[in-house]
């Protein structure tokens, strides 16, 4: 545990937090202070054929210990944190033995993480919590995967016993900023499928994510003295108010879950001259998301039509641009890469949550790149923000499942029941 918890400090107190602005990858120059210091680890603890390329992508290997040949597996988490909150002077506190009361994390500015308005806090009692100092986020999203993995090699390296096959580990940059998988290289990496560990509570594991896309709106107005504006004033403002207006109302993250897909407006910045609506557009239904996409164009349309017999021009802008798309339809033809994490935790006594991701990681856009990747719980809570924390113990249960998969996939039929006759 205290090597696990030296670890994961050792990681997110390093400024890592990207930049959707950025052209360069990774898109932080402070990244690369991780990056260094990962392949100095990972060399450390014996791993071969330890890469870092010239955007930051690192790769390593752990060789086989077996004869027969099995399949190449992988592992993947992203190191950069997001730009939504401030990753900068994490100071990490460690909570033992956690009584199930409130964790007062900012004493001077009254921040408290309680379990009244933070349920899952309860599943976690007499465990050891590491939190925020309430002014940061924490960074669990996603070094708490890197922490394991490298954990669960280091464990691997030591006991040789355990049988496994090839593995492949690779940590990625912009990961935040959905760029984490733009170069990353899936032939160099080898592997036949891979698992993201990039996930929640304890079990969880995701084959199914959101088609995402990226709106930004620009609306034109025209700015006259308001004394004299009657048919000449041109608003931006209040235009992009009504383009938001015409979304549906219900269909927005704080009312959704599950498979219910939704219109996030993330971003409003404006004067009267111009203003620039950011949005984000998500449906696990490929058809679904293209008519909220066609929902968009429709509004922009009527807006312009309107504007077009109004004032003889068109004064809104749409571009929408695709993010990734549903990894289910690259996973279901190799649904076995799912079944052998499943497995993995079953073993382990771990009940398995397979629901669908209400985001997306890395492995959705490996999966349309070749590389097959379902996504697997870190343990971390809260993301993108003060509150976030995460349980030892989570990270202990994800580094157990990652060995798990390893010594499985070692195995005739990876460990899985052979289907009975006439059974599918």
């Amino acid at each position: 545990m205290q090597k696990i918890i030296d670890r994961f400090i050792s990681y997110v107190t390093i400024d890592t937090e990207s930049d959707p602005n950025s052209e360069t990858t990774p898109s932080t120059v402070k990244q690369w202070d991780l990056a260094h210091k990962l392949v100095e680890d990972l060399k450390r603890i014996g791993m071969q054929e330890v890469t870092i390329d010239d955007k930051a992508y690192i790769m390593a290997t752990l060789p086989s210990n077996i004869e027969h040949e099995v399949p190449t597996i992988g592992f993947i988490s992203h190191f950069d944190t997001s730009p939504d909150f401030t990753g900068a002077h994490v100071r990490p506190h460690v909570v033992v033995n956690y009584d199930g009361t409130d964790i007062v994390l900012n004493e001077e500015e009254n921040i408290i993480l309680s379990p009244k308005y933070f349920k899952d806090l309860l599943q976690y009692k007499g465990q050891t919590l590491i939190t925020t100092d309430g002014t940061t986020l924490l960074g669990a999203d996603d070094k708490a995967g890197i922490t394991e993995i490298i954990t669960a090699m280091e464990y691997l390296l030591h006991h040789p016993e355990i049988p496994h096959g090839k593995i492949r580990i690779g940590f990625t940059p912009d990961e935040e900023i959905g760029r984490g998988a733009h170069h990353f290289d899936v032939k160099e990496f080898g592997a036949e499928w891979a698992y993201t560990m990039d996930g929640s509570q304890v079990g969880e594991l995701e084959y199914e994510n959101f088609n995402a896309a990226g709106a930004k709106i620009t609306f034109k107005g025209k700015s006259v003295h308001p004394g004299y504006a009657k048919g000449k004033m041109i608003n931006s403002m209040l235009i992009a108010n009504d383009f938001i207006s015409q979304l549906p109302s219900d269909e927005v993250p704080e009312k959704t879950r599950g498979y219910e897909g939704f219109f996030h407006v993330h971003h409003f910045n404006g004067s009267i001259e111009e203003t620039v609506v950011e949005l984000i557009i998500r449906d696990h239904n490929k058809n679904k998301f293209e008519k909220r996409k066609k929902l968009i164009e429709k509004i922009v349309k009527k807006i312009n039509k309107k504007s077009a017999r109004q004032f003889g021009e068109d004064i809104v802008i749409a571009e929408i641009k695709d993010q990734y798309y549903n990894m289910k339809e690259k996973v279901i033809p190799v649904k076995h890469i799912v079944d052998i994490a499943e497995k993995a935790m079953k073993d382990l006594k771990i009940k398995p949550i397979i629901k669908p991701i209400r985001g997306g990681t890395d492995g959705s856009q490996l999966s349309y790149m070749g590389l097959p990747c379902p996504n697997i719980f870190a343990g971390g809570h809260n993301f993108h923000g003060k509150y976030e924390y995460v349980p030892v113990e989570s990270m202990q249960k994800a580094v157990e499942v990652i060995v798990k998969i390893a010594e499985l996939t070692s195995q005739p039929n990876f460990g899985l029941e052979t289907p009975k006759k006439g059974k599918k």
